[in-house]
């Protein structure tokens, strides 16, 4: 009797236990251990607050990548991004903030922010999220002894670029590296359409019945570093800002009263592209593997 009533608790108990061990439904709890905090400027309200760092960290990983992403992929963004704020913080160590909460540095989004995002999806993908951040804790990107100044952006073109082609300054470890994988992003190719005097006037062009283009420069992967129409010249990423392009991958095509421009890539393409690391997870690499791709000579190290 008493075997037979052990058996039957047992049947009840091991179903209970499993769902327990192998299925979260609580949140993850993190525990701040630290006592670095980032100094985020919200760009609307212009208010300054002081985030723990790795708090920080979960905020921007949830605000740059998908939390639909592969976890090694989310991993490489913890790292990545966690290499960008600590560069920000040296840099800004005599300034009233370190990064601004928008694009403009990198996109951190707070708690009640995430909750009116993600809505009942909240705790699975915050629960990633941390584990990403968690697993990765206090990893940041080193060449030479220094932080690397880990740049990333969405898509490329089918390959990355050269930091001084894009930016000013030749840095090492920012290479074109070959980033095919890409070419599976839902905006790797992207078309827009203008009436030809929306065109001219977002351009600050005068109007004229057809439109000269000329390239002047490309960088090594064909993206529009100059280049003139109707004679003015342009930056190519100017172009591409002033009309809200993707990226200056483009070709304009007007067709009487409207003009085309197809682009390729979505970003600047300095560093890690988002949908590369993704496709790579997919295929089966690791975070240190993606990082060490795309930011060439770096090493992981810990704070």
């Amino acid at each position: 009797m008493k075997k037979l009533i052990l058996v039957t608790i047992l049947v009840i108990l091991i179903p209970f236990i499993v769902v327990s061990l192998f299925i979260r439904t609580d949140e993850i709890k993190f525990h701040y251990m630290t006592n670095i905090v980032v100094r985020v400027k919200d760009e609307e309200t212009n208010k300054i607050t002081e985030v723990p760092f790795e708090k920080y960290i979960k905020g921007v990983l949830a605000g740059e990548m998908p939390a639909n992403f592969e976890l090694e992929a989310l991993k490489a963004q913890a790292v990545a991004s966690r290499s960008y704020v600590l560069v920000k913080m040296k840099q800004n160590q005599n300034s009233d903030y370190d990064v601004v909460n928008t694009v403009n540095n990198q996109v951190y989004l707070t708690d009640d922010e995430l909750k009116e995002k993600w809505k009942d999806d909240y705790t699975s993908k915050i629960n990633k999220i941390k584990t990403a951040v968690l697993e990765t804790k206090g990893e940041y990107l080193s060449y030479n002894g220094e932080v690397a100044e880990a740049l990333f952006f969405s898509t490329s073109t089918g390959e990355t670029e050269n930091s001084e082609e894009v930016f000013s300054s030749k840095v090492p470890y920012l290479r074109s590296v070959s980033s095919s994988w890409d070419e599976a992003s839902p905006v790797f190719e992207d078309t827009a359409t203008f009436t030809l005097n929306d065109f001219y006037q977002k351009l600050g062009l005068e109007y004229q019945d057809k439109i000269e283009i000329e390239v002047i420069e490309t960088t090594s992967t064909g993206r529009i570093k100059t280049l003139k129409i109707n004679g003015k010249e342009f930056n190519g990423r100017d172009v591409a800002s002033k009309l809200s392009l993707r990226s200056n991958y483009f070709e304009i095509t007007q067709n009487e009263q409207n003009v085309t421009i197809t682009t390729k890539g979505f970003g600047h393409g300095v560093g890690m592209s988002q949908y590369g690391a993704l496709g790579m997870a997919k295929e089966g690499y690791t975070y240190e593997e993606i990082l060490k791709h795309y930011y060439q000579g770096t090493e992981i190290k810990k704070i």
